[in-house]
C-alpha cells in the first residue's frame, strides 16, 4: 500500500470517528432538548438540559426580554408516586431561571416549564415534559482519556477494516491496537466513569440492562474473538471485517438509552 493512500485512509477513518462522536451527541436522552417559541411578539430560543451533575439551582436559563412575562415550571420525580409541584420562575433582568431539586446519582426529575404573557396567554416550551437524570461528577483525569479512548479504538477500526477491504498488510497489527483501546476506553476507564457518575462499575448484562455497558460488552467480545482468528490465522482478514461492522453498529445505537435510573416507586416512602 502506498504512503499516500496510507494517508487517504487513515485520514477518511478520522473523519468517519468525527462523523460519529457528532452523532453519539446530538442523539441520545441526555441531549439538551433545544426549541423555540413565540410569546408577546418575541421569539424565545430554549435550551432544556437531560443530564446534569451538580446543584439543581437556577439550572435552567431562558432569555425573556419582555419584563412582563413569567414563567412556571411543573415538575416530579421520575418513576415515583409523587403529585405534580408548581414553582414561579425567578427573574433577573432578561432571564428567567427554573431551579429542580437535586437528585442522587442517576435520579430522574420530570419537568415542564411554561410561559405566560401580560394578557394571560399561556405557552409551553415543550409538548411533553422533559426527563432530566442527575449523576455524579466525573473527574477529567478519568472521562477525557475514556472519551480519547473510545474514540480512537473506533478508528483503528474502522481503520483494519479497510485495510482488509484494501488487502493491506497490517490488518493484525491494527486488529490489535482497536482492542488495546477497547480494552482501556470500554472495560476499564469505562466502568470507572459508570462508579464515579452512578455509583457502580456495571450495570449491564448479567447484572442490569444497560444498554451502554451492554452494547460496549458486544463490541469487545467481537474484537477478542477478530485477534484471536487472526493471531491463529492471519490470513482470515475477514474478521477484521466483522469486527469493524460490530462496533460501527455499536456506536449508533444512541448513547444512555436504557442507563442507570433510580426507581422511586421500589423504595421506602
Amino acid at each position: 500500500m502506498s504512503k499516500f493512500k496510507n494517508i487517504l485512509i487513515w485520514t477518511l477513518a478520522i473523519v468517519l470517528m468525527l462523523t460519529i462522536a457528532i452523532y453519539q451527541r446530538l442523539t441520545g436522552p441526555t441531549y439538551p432538548q433545544r426549541g423555540t417559541v413565540t410569546i408577546a411578539n418575541e421569539t424565545i430560543n430554549f435550551k432544556l438540559p437531560r443530564s446534569h451533575d451538580g446543584s439543581g439551582t437556577d439550572l435552567i436559563k431562558i432569555k425573556v426580554n419582555n419584563q412582563q412575562v413569567i414563567g412556571f415550571i411543573k415538575l416530579k420525580r421520575f418513576k415515583s408516586y409523587d403529585e405534580w409541584s408548581t414553582q414561579q420562575l425567578k427573574r433577573a433582568g432578561n432571564f428567567l431561571y427554573a431551579s429542580i431539586p437535586e437528585q442522587p446519582p442517576a435520579g430522574k426529575v420530570m419537568y415542564q416549564i411554561a410561559l405566560i404573557d401580560a394578557k394571560g396567554n399561556a405557552i409551553s416550551l415543550t409538548e411533553e415534559p422533559v426527563i432530566i437524570r442527575f449523576k455524579g461528577a466525573v473527574p477529567k483525569f478519568v472521562l477525557f482519556p475514556h472519551i480519547f479512548a473510545m474514540f480512537f479504538a473506533m478508528v483503528f477500526s474502522i481503520r483494519a477494516g479497510f485495510e482488509y477491504l484494501f488487502k493491506g498488510p497490517n490488518t493484525y497489527k491494527i486488529s490489535l491496537w482497536t482492542l488495546i483501546l477497547l480494552t482501556i476506553g470500554g472495560m476499564i476507564l469505562g466502568p470507572t466513569v459508570q462508579h464515579y457518575a452512578f455509583g457502580a462499575f456495571w450495570t449491564g448484562w448479567p447484572f442490569g440492562h444497560d444498554l451502554t455497558d451492554n452494547k460496549t460488552l458486544i463490541a469487545f467480545i467481537g474484537w477478542i474473538f477478530a485477534v484471536y482468528k487472526l493471531r491463529r490465522n492471519p490470513y482470515k482478514t475477514y474478521w477484521a471485517l466483522i469486527a469493524s461492522i460490530i462496533l460501527l453498529a455499536v456506536y449508533l445505537v444512541p448513547h444512555s438509552v436504557l442507563g442507570s435510573e433510580i426507581d422511586y416507586t421500589k423504595l421506602p416512602q
